[in-house]
């Protein structure tokens, strides 16, 4: 094999490893504890979140905040699957909440929810996960039910939409 050969061949193999490197990065990156997913058939969102995955952090939630920035949001993860009810008692800013079953299927939401509210927002039963957005972002990118999740605290074997294996 000549020099110039030999310089093509290693080009060649170079990108082809920053290639592998890079697609094995993004694929992580879709699947940080930091970010949600969501996925539907009015296309795809991704927010940046705070997981609340204890009871003392599912308690207190996005109360007492006097803003969100427009991407981010609240990710509730519960053991197992529950019966899930909200409120909006000490929650300054209007949310959007979205009630995902245990495959990470919207099954129901609430638009709008009223700030400073004590009324009782039921999920459903069998509820897995709940995101909190700004009140509006649903209706904005047309977030329905049906809409699928994806997020590391709650991919397994029942999820619509999991995080891909680790390539590395």
């Amino acid at each position: 094999m000549n020099r110039r050969s030999r310089l093509g061949f290693t080009l060649t193999l170079g990108a082809l490893f920053l290639s592998v490197a890079a697609g094995a990065f993004s694929a992580q990156r879709q699947c940080e504890w930091d970010r949600v997913d969501l996925r539907g058939d009015w296309g795809i969102a991704t927010f940046n979140v705070e997981v609340a995955d204890t009871p003392e952090s599912r308690s207190v939630g996005l109360m007492n905040r006097v803003s969100l920035d427009r991407n981010h949001g609240m990710l509730f993860i519960f053991d197992a699957p529950v019966t899930a009810s909200f409120w909006m008692k000490n929650t300054l800013i209007p949310l959007d909440i979205l009630f995902f079953d245990a495959r990470g299927i919207l099954v129901h939401k609430k638009d709008r929810a009223t700030p400073l509210s004590t009324e009782s927002i039921l999920g459903g039963d069998h509820i897995l996960a709940v995101l909190e957005i700004n009140g509006g972002l649903a209706e904005l990118y047309g977030i329905g039910l049906g809409t699928e999740i994806r997020h590391p605290g709650i991919s397994h074997q029942e999820s619509a939409w999991n995080c891909p294996a680790n390539p590395l």
